[in-house]
């Protein structure tokens, strides 16, 4: 049910309640040496002495009668711890000084029927104003402790919270009486269901269990740790395997086959005291495979069933309980208020049913053993001791003590002393007492380990403290395992070796398939353990790895001994081609060097020269402009300088064979300088293709990660594929054009002869570009650049070394071949020889 439905309900119930106050609530005159004492300023309590146990509908009002229900040695216990507290403060001589506390405890059995009780306390003289200034309404109390249980909490608190009147619960921990907005005066001195929780998951996790079941009862405090645990571990590993709600009609046994049917070996209990009684006896009963039992604080120290001499056969039990603080002076305080006689204790209201039904009553309390009360399960004394003196030292402030006195006694609103705890900070026994915002005290859990028929039974092998920082310790080699065995297997599935990821099977996340990662991605083992993660552009792995390594950077040094062989062999190159420009400079007028070309053969050298001057950017790391120059010098100067070969081969063939069948077009073609013009026109024609490749598909910078598995390789792309083929293409359709006249001419008189030149050129231009795409293909390592780079290189060799070095020759060694008459005679026996044929 919803808070706000919660609130209305219980305004409709006190409506009710308050019509009967003449009869619930008179003036209370009963003194009972136990359960009231007198003082300057009254505190309540509430502890269930006696628990009810199943209730019945009833058709009339009623108030049950605690007295007449079992009796519960723990709250008996806790109601002593009280009475102790109460009687330490007064005797203090600092804590409250000349102001005596008194109490008015009730005995609290059953949320249900139990507001008479209730009443009393929030009630002044028997009556409670429902009209006027809240803030001026007076109570027979300052302040409660209690009550012990979530669900009670939940039903009564709203009866608190109108006046602000603080409710301090010692044991009281689901998370829902944390809200401020609903429950503005309630405070604990227990720490939150959250805190417990997180501690149980903390545990589950350092054994790296993932495959567990929780069973939980019907109440508010294990509804409230199940909703808790659902949350907590929404982002762990773990699994909720099974879930059981115990009820009345549970069949714990059908329950038990269930979770063991299931391969689940650890299971949470967050249940009451009683259901995990049920549910672990008959775990005895049936001989259930010895299982990892997770106690909450419920029953974490259950006097009953760690008594049970067959308990240790239902395997490990792993407790939650909070560090138990000693109470120096207790014991001998439940020794003196043994002697006191208390035969006639509340027997005027005992007698007086007809007009009060006061709990607070307790049939032969005062024959119980002192060993019985001081060796009862201590968990919860130390709670209900630091509620009591928060407030009294909430008091202490509220009235303005010194060490020595106090302020003048006054009606003391309960709303200034809530104020006062909320603003607590004081040490008791060694422990920081101070409340949140929330009125929730810092956690201090320990885990005990059960031990049947050792000594000690409880054995504390681990901590969970939230204060002054969070501090989570186990000590696990202090664990024993059922059987002696190692840490007992409670997972769905066996985890994946290193490298491999997982793949779900099932609803449940931690059902799983492994899948090795394949190259270049990893298994990240501190986050998704479900996806194998890629590796950065610069990182590479082997199949199955967790993590990545560094590709190794691979370019052309200038420094590499390949790479001082290849910038030698170009810079001879440029020598070389400038040296023969200058020679055939000065022998120009000669017949060699007009036989070339004449100008034309100086265009030829330049080219050369500026085609290879791409060669020196195939060196460092590469830039975008390194890219560019690389290829675009080559593919346009080149060609260039092929045009010229082929203009060159075209006009000698002309001259020769067919300057006589067609004159007309020999006349145009000298009279127009055709070479020239064709030899313009093909060039701003390609001029436009490498603009286009440049515009529209510029090569650009490009990491090569995909040759190497370990190396990304710096080099060049071509830019766009259609773009870069159509530059290209005029310098492979140009190379065939001037293969083609070269073959024409092949038979033209030797010193025109340029057949062999120019075939030895391309047949090394050919080769050259083959090897680099051979290359290319197979490999794609550093020096497949360089290839790229010897092509170009070898292309221009082949031109200098075919064309341009005989002809040199002949002019440093033959001069007397480089004349007039010596090109006569030759053109002279060509044409005799033709005109035979």
């Amino acid at each position: 049910m919803p808070a706000s439905q919660k609130a209305m309900l219980h305004c409709v119930l006190l409506g009710f309640l308050l019509s009967c106050v003449g009869y619930f609530v008179p003036e209370h005159n009963c003194e009972a040496s136990e359960f009231t004492l007198q003082g300057d300023v009254k505190i309540g309590g509430i502890f269930p002495v006696h628990s009810a146990g199943d209730l019945v509908i009833q058709s009339s009002p009623v108030a049950l009668e605690c007295l007449t229900q079992p009796f519960l040695m723990q709250g008996y216990e806790l109601f002593q711890v009280m009475r102790f507290a109460v009687e330490e403060i007064n005797n203090s001589s600092t804590l409250l000084p000349n102001v005596s506390l008194g109490y008015e405890i009730f005995d609290f059995c059953t949320d249900a029927q139990n507001f008479p009780s209730i009443l009393n306390l929030v009630s002044h003289n028997g009556r409670i104003k429902v009209r006027g200034n809240q803030k001026d309404n007076r109570h027979n109390v300052v302040g409660v402790v209690g009550p012990f249980g979530s669900s009670e909490s939940l039903t009564i608190a709203p009866l608190f919270m109108m006046n602000l009147i603080p409710l301090i619960s010692y044991g009281s921990s689901s998370y829902t009486l944390s809200n401020k907005l609903i429950y503005p005066s309630f405070l604990r001195t227990v720490p939150t269901n959250k805190d417990e929780i997180q501690f149980i998951v903390q545990i589950i996790q350092q054994f790296q269990w993932n495959w567990v079941a929780f069973i939980a009862s019907q109440d508010e405090y294990s509804q409230d740790g199940l909703d808790l645990f659902r949350k907590t571990i929404q982002d762990t590993s773990i699994c909720l395997a099974s879930v059981h709600e115990l009820n009345t009609k549970s069949n714990f046994e059908d329950i038990l086959h269930k979770i063991d049917s299931l391969g689940i070996n650890v299971i949470v209990v967050f249940s009451l005291e009683d259901d995990a009684r049920s549910l672990l006896k008959t775990a005895i009963r049936i001989n259930l495979r010895p299982k990892v039992w997770i106690a909450g604080d419920a029953w974490s120290m259950d006097p009953i069933l760690s008594e049970d001499p067959e308990i240790k056969k239902v395997g490990t039990i792993l407790g939650i309980t909070m560090n138990n603080m000693g109470l120096p002076g207790f014991e001998d305080f439940v020794y003196r208020s043994r002697f006191k006689d208390e035969a006639d204790e509340c027997e005027n209201c005992m007698n007086d049913t007809d007009e009060q039904i006061c709990n607070q009553a307790c049939e032969n309390c005062t024959s119980i053993k002192t060993e019985e009360i001081v060796n009862n399960n201590p968990t919860f004394s130390f709670s209900v001791y630091s509620a009591v003196y928060t407030l009294a030292y909430a008091l202490h402030n509220a009235l303005n003590c010194t060490n020595t006195s106090c302020s003048q006694v006054e009606d003391v609103p309960p709303y200034l002393v809530l104020q006062h705890i909320r603003k607590s900070n004081f040490t008791l026994q060694n422990r920081q007492i101070k409340y949140d915002a929330n009125g929730d005290p810092p956690a201090s859990y320990a885990v005990v380990l059960w031990r049947p028929e050792t000594d000690p039974f409880f054995l504390t092998v681990g901590t969970y403290d939230t204060y002054p920082t969070v501090q989570f310790t186990l000590i696990k080699n202090l664990v024993t395992w059922y059987e002696n065995r190692s840490v007992p297997f409670s997972n769905c599935s066996v985890e994946c070796e290193a490298g491999f990821a997982r793949v779900q099977n099932s609803v449940h996340k931690c059902c799983f398939h492994c899948n090795k990662c394949t190259v270049n991605t990893y298994i990240n083992t501190s986050g998704n353990l479900y996806t194998c993660a890629s590796c950065k552009v610069d990182e590479w792995s082997e199949e199955g790895s967790t993590s990545c390594i560094k590709r190794t950077i691979v370019y052309l040094y200038h420094s590499e001994p390949l790479s001082v062989v290849f910038l030698v062999c170009a810079a001879s190159f440029i020598v070389l081609s400038i040296t023969i420009t200058v020679l055939f400079a000065i022998n120009y007028n000669t017949p060699v060097v007009k036989s070339a070309g004449g100008n034309m053969c100086f265009l030829m050298l330049v080219c050369l020269i500026l085609s290879n001057i791409g060669v020196f950017f195939y060196f460092g790391v590469p830039q975008p402009a390194d890219c560019v120059l690389r290829n675009i010098f080559f593919i346009f100067f080149y060609t260039v300088c092929l045009s010229c070969m082929a203009v060159r081969s075209f006009q000698i063939v002309s001259v020769f064979k067919m300057a006589a069948k067609f004159p007309k077009i020999h006349s145009w073609w000298v009279k127009y300088n055709g070479q020239w013009l064709c030899l313009a026109v093909y060039s701003v024609l390609h001029l436009i293709a490498c603009w286009t490749w440049l515009q529209f598909g510029m090569p650009k910078p490009y990491n090569d990660t995909a040759s190497f598995k370990d190396q990304t390789i710096l080099s060049c792309d071509i830019g766009t594929v259609v773009t870069s083929i159509l530059a290209w293409l005029f310098l492979w359709f140009l190379s065939v054009v001037c293969f083609c006249f070269s073959y024409m001419g092949k038979d033209l008189p030797k010193n025109y002869n340029e057949a062999k030149s120019i075939t030895f050129s391309l047949v090394l231009f050919y080769l050259g570009w083959i090897a680099y795409f051979t290359a290319y293909i197979v490999s794609r390592g550093q020096y497949v650049q360089l290839l790229n780079a010897v092509a170009q290189l070898s292309s221009s060799y082949g031109i200098i070394f075919s064309f341009f070095i005989p002809r040199t020759y002949i002019i440093v060694f033959q001069p007397n071949k480089n004349t007039q008459a010596y090109f006569q005679t030759k053109i002279q026996t060509y044409t005799q020889t033709i005109s035979r044929m």
